[in-house]
């Protein structure tokens, strides 16, 4: 193999790595209240987490999947006072279009939620 072929190889693990254990920040759009929205995105091995905050209330969402199953878990708490806890399993894993579009759908009805009050 060329020494050209085995840096790129290198340097693609090593941009996968780095976006495997990249965690983005963000401020989301302006909701009515005028404090803005802090979104994190983790990935958790096969699965991904998400944590929206804005000032005293944060949403969670955690979707871990394995080989078997997927497991969905949202809260919903306010200062130190959950107003929601709940999780859902699936018999069987979610692939990755799902699980981004789960976030993804999640985040918009955090944000449509926020900017409706």
């Amino acid at each position: 193999m060329s020494l050209l072929r085995r840096c790129s190889i290198s340097i693609g693990l090593l941009a996968w790595g780095a976006l495997c254990a990249f965690s983005l920040v963000y401020a989301g759009d302006q909701p009515a209240s005028g404090d803005t929205l802090e979104i994190e995105i983790t990935k958790k091995g096969l699965g991904k987490q998400v944590v929206i905050s804005q000032g005293t209330k944060e949403w969670f969402m955690l979707i871990d999947v394995t080989p078997e199953n997927s497991v969905v878990v949202r809260q919903e708490k306010d200062r130190d006072q959950y107003l929601l806890d709940e999780s859902e399993t699936h018999d069987r894993p979610m692939t990755q279009g799902e699980v981004d579009a789960a976030i993804a759908d999640y985040i918009n009805s955090v944000k449509t939620r926020v900017q409706s009050r």
